[in-house]
């Protein structure tokens, strides 16, 4: 199995494949979350001149035709549905489509992709698409998935569908919508329970669609310069403002903050884990570790995200179920702390499991 390769620490870091890879956004929700109406107004907004966005024709509200006329240069349709599932094909095509017709002109120059998903759709096969596709990975990479919440439906939605879980489970960031709809104690309450999900996550509220581009933007690795982009994108603010990490060879703990605590208002069997390991790993093991992971619990191992100490190199890892992108080697340490610190969001996994699983081939010689 090969779903994680040798990073290809050899290369000169003025060859940067990330920076030169077109971002792309990846907007889910579930049913009436909000995403057609934040679609439609991003449209309309002036920094949205160089951005290509992929939607489905057979949308859940409907854009409005003359402004999808009136921005014919930059929106594809996906006319056959969830892109999740039985056009995944089709987005890979739009993909290649939009890169050959942007390169040979035949299309507005854009630098940016976002991708708009029906309610029902899981992420997770999305994401594997861009990283799964040899050539779709040569020029495109992941900047993120942002989950819109509907704060009205958001708690029933938690608690009986588990496509809305999931979609939160994989966010980089969540945007509550309807938030006008319900009280200040019913949105806390939502967000506490996201919070006790997903402790990392940031989450912003969204009125009517308006919302800036940039909030959408630079939530995933950009580059193989270290800077402190990269330590956002490992949620490294949430680490330093943990206590003090003890002794030992290595940390385990459920991930957790002041703003988590409450009551639990979601399935219970979906988590969120960070392991952190003071001594660095021989590549072959560890990337041994997670071929046995993805082989046996790939289905319950949602996410997984964070920089690893290769022999004293930092490599950043990250990876989707079964698949994981390639692995990247960064030019420096991002901050004087070279600890192992890896965040697992799994399901019906102890994370037990996890630590003892890397302790024994953190020993492998």
């Amino acid at each position: 199995m090969s779903s994680v390769s040798r990073p290809s620490g050899d290369e000169p870091f003025f060859r940067d494949p990330l920076a030169a890879a077109i971002p792309v956004t990846l907007i889910t929700g579930f049913l009436g979350s909000g995403k057609t109406t934040l679609i439609t107004q991003l449209l309309r907004h002036p920094g949205m001149n160089r951005v290509a966005v992929v939607i489905n024709e057979v949308g859940e509200i409907g854009i409005d035709h003359d402004l999808v006329t009136m921005s014919s240069e930059n929106i594809s349709l996906l006319a056959n549905g969830c892109i999740c599932c039985s056009v995944r094909t089709d987005l890979q095509e739009t993909l290649r489509e939009l890169f050959a017709a942007r390169h040979i002109g035949q299309m507005l120059e854009f630098d940016r992709v976002i991708i708009e998903t029906t309610g029902l759709a899981d992420p997770a096969p999305v994401v594997q698409t861009l990283s799964s596709d040899t050539l779709l990975a040569a020029h495109f990479r992941l900047d993120g998935v942002v989950t819109l919440v509907d704060a009205f439906n958001g708690i029933h939605q938690l608690l009986s569908q588990p496509e809305a879980v999931k979609q939160i489970a994989l966010a980089d960031r969540i945007i509550l919508t309807k938030t006008d709809l319900v009280s200040t104690d019913q949105v806390q309450e939502l967000k506490t329970s996201i919070w006790a999900m997903r402790p990392d996550v940031d989450i912003l509220t969204c009125l009517h669609g308006a919302l800036a581009p940039k909030t959408l933007m630079g939530l995933g690795l950009q580059s193989r310069r270290s800077s402190d982009a990269t330590l956002s994108f490992l949620g490294e603010p949430l680490q330093n403002n943990e206590a003090k990490l003890p002794r030992g060879e290595a940390y385990l703990g459920e991930m957790h903050s002041a703003k988590g605590k409450g009551k639990l208002l979601h399935d219970a069997s979906i988590q969120t884990s960070t392991l952190r390991f003071h001594k660095p790993f021989l590549w072959t093991a560890f990337s041994t570790a997670l071929e046995v992971l993805t082989q046996l619990r790939g289905p319950d191992l949602l996410r997984v995200k964070g920089i690893v100490n290769v022999e004293g190199r930092p490599v950043v890892v990250q990876g989707v179920q079964h698949l994981f992108h390639p692995p990247v080697e960064l030019d420096r340490w991002p901050s004087a702390d070279q600890d192992t610190r890896l965040v697992f969001i799994t399901k019906n996994m102890k994370p037990q499991t996890l630590e003892a699983l890397l302790n024994a081939v953190m020993d492998v010689a």
